[in-house]
């Protein structure tokens, strides 16, 4: 049998997918172990332990100078602040890829600006963000709906070209006109390529929130991480990087599941 069409079973999945990271694990413990034997003040690779202690004194005892739980409350600043800019730039990107992708009038004039603004790179223009809306919550949002908000939007345009022109002009011969064509036909497939497409730029909101919360914030996952760094505590970095992917992943994982519930037909009309 041929490698391409070797498939693991269930067992044989789980193991596979396991063994990266445990190769991983044991590559960091067998380089910490090592450094901490020939410098037990060593900070670049702590111990479980100093880590397990960092978790403890970050996550569940009260900060000496304010009585807040920090990683709790640097991890509802940050979802806030992502929560918001996905929400905003998902609404844009879907109005704006439904017009350029549906009525050419509109695409014409929108398909070249959408081009060009995705390829303006967000973090470039940070500072005038904070210019503009000032250092508050504001700006960080709006650095995470102008990064985004052109890669959604041209991607949904992409799908909407592509939608079978029979479809389009079965509903036209019903009787359907442009509002009710984009509502009742264009919408509903566009929809789970939405959840899709925000599942890919998930990486790239996180980066822009990062980067906009360790330049000018007083609170949130990137502020403590870059807060500490001058202290080179890898202890309290280390577990608050693992702790953003984990929220990652358990994002991603949502909107999969939502994508699947919400729109069931979807993989199997793409097969």
């Amino acid at each position: 049998m041929r490698l391409i069409n070797r498939h693991p079973g269930r067992p044989g999945w789980m193991m596979l997918a396991i063994l990266p990271f445990a190769l991983l694990l044991m590559l960091y413990l067998g380089s910490s172990a090592q450094r901490l034997a020939e410098n037990p003040r060593d900070k670049l690779l702590p111990s479980m332990q100093q880590m397990a202690d960092a978790v403890e004194r970050m996550a569940f005892t009260p900060d000496k100078r304010s009585g807040d739980y920090l990683l709790w409350q640097d991890t509802l600043a940050s979802l806030k602040r992502l929560g918001m800019g996905l929400g905003i730039a998902a609404l844009a990107g879907l109005c704006l890829g439904v017009l350029a992708g549906t009525l050419p009038l509109f695409g014409a004039a929108l398909s070249p600006l959408l081009t060009v603004l995705s390829m303006v790179p967000p973090l470039a223009i940070l500072p005038i963000l904070f210019i503009v809306f000032g250092l508050d919550e504001l700006s960080k949002v709006m650095l995470i709906v102008i990064g985004i908000t052109p890669v959604l939007a041209r991607d949904l345009e992409q799908q909407a070209r592509q939608l079978p022109a029979e479809l389009l002009i079965k509903a036209q011969t019903l009787g359907a006109n442009t509002w009710t064509l984009i509502l009742r036909v264009v919408l509903p497939q566009l929809m789970p390529r939405l959840l899709i497409a925000l599942r890919l730029v998930l990486g790239s909101a996180w980066l822009f929130l990062i980067a906009a919360e360790a330049i000018a914030s007083t609170g949130g996952l990137g502020y403590r991480i870059f807060l500490v760094r001058r202290y080179l505590s890898m202890d309290v970095i280390l577990p608050y990087v693992a702790w953003i992917t984990l929220l990652a992943w358990a994002m991603d994982y949502a909107l999969r599941r939502l994508t699947r519930t919400l729109f069931p037909w979807y993989e199997g009309a793409k097969a």
